[in-house]
């Protein structure tokens, strides 16, 4: 059954599509504001690649969660 209505949805069933909708809505946003603040120096890649990424793909926060893990560089400590 792939095209079912949200009515014949159990419980269990909307609120996980409902969680994870909101998880993925508010790591594309950190990940968009990290992308607009940081510097480019600071990021692994092209700016508009990764933001291109992060809203294009519907990936339950695994793009967002990659350009935290691996396209951000570490900032250095300026003491």
């Amino acid at each position: 059954m792939l095209a079912r209505r949200w009515a014949d949805l159990s419980d269990r069933e909307r609120r996980w599509i409902l969680v994870s909708s909101i998880v993925e809505g508010v790591l594309k946003i950190a990940a968009l504001v990290d992308i607009k603040r940081r510097p480019a120096e600071q990021i692994r890649g092209s700016k508009r690649v990764w933001a291109t990424a992060v809203v294009l793909v519907n990936s339950v926060g695994v793009v967002p969660l990659t350009y935290f893990v691996l396209g951000r560089r570490p900032q250095k400590n300026v003491s």
